[in-house]
């Protein structure tokens, strides 16, 4: 069902401001946590796992935008991805920063070698690797520079980074704990699924 909503420059800016708060909620509720201590037994390792898990819901929700827009037809969604994105770089980068300083306490020769020993951390810095050119390109500056073909190419390595996220949290968890990193990765194979479907479509004859 195609929905035609074209909201004003004003309403965009309001929808925007809106869903930045929205986006900002698991962050305020963890800084509450800490502050009540209210976080568990081990609050490092809540955090930990809250914004890994907060970096991918947001990396499946910025997926979702393009199937949403076709389906429904709201165009405006569009609009709203470049933040959602954004956003997932943003719960990354807490996540990664938790690992480093509150669990590693930036001790570099540990870092390493964990990376190097333990599969689950090289495959989780590999994606976090792979999305710092995603976020560093995503301003329109940026694509200006690069060209809109050069900087499509270099977008699509989104999905090398949910593939990627999925292994770490497959490989994170026990196996009494499968369920969850077997839902993300069913959402995940969903959406790359859909977009298989659609350059198959489009590709072929009439």
């Amino acid at each position: 069902m195609k929905i035609t909503f074209n909201p004003t420059s004003v309403q965009l800016s309001a929808i925007k401001i809106a869903l930045f708060f929205i986006a900002l909620l698991p962050l305020a509720l963890m800084i509450q946590g800490a502050l009540t201590d209210s976080l568990g037994a081990n609050p490092i390792e809540f955090v930990t796992h809250q914004t890994g898990s907060w970096a991918f819901n947001f990396l499946l929700i910025t997926l979702s935008v393009t199937p949403l827009r076709i389906l429904s037809g709201i165009n405006v969604l569009l609009r709203l991805r470049r933040m959602l994105g954004l956003f997932c770089f943003f719960y990354a980068v807490l996540h990664f920063t938790t690992y480093l300083w509150f669990d590693q306490f930036f001790d570099l020769d540990a870092i390493a070698r964990d990376i190097f020993k333990r599969p689950f951390i090289t495959i989780g810095f590999a994606a976090f690797v792979v999305l710092l050119p995603l976020a560093a390109t995503s301003s329109n500056w940026a694509i200006r520079r690069l060209g809109g073909k050069r900087w499509q190419a270099l977008q699509r390595s989104v999905y090398l980074i949910g593939i990627l996220a999925t292994i770490h949290y497959f490989w994170l968890v026990k196996a009494t704990a499968l369920i969850y990193p077997l839902i993300y990765g069913s959402l995940l194979a969903l959406l790359l699924g859909w977009r298989v479907k659609q350059r198959i479509l489009t590709s072929s004859p009439p």
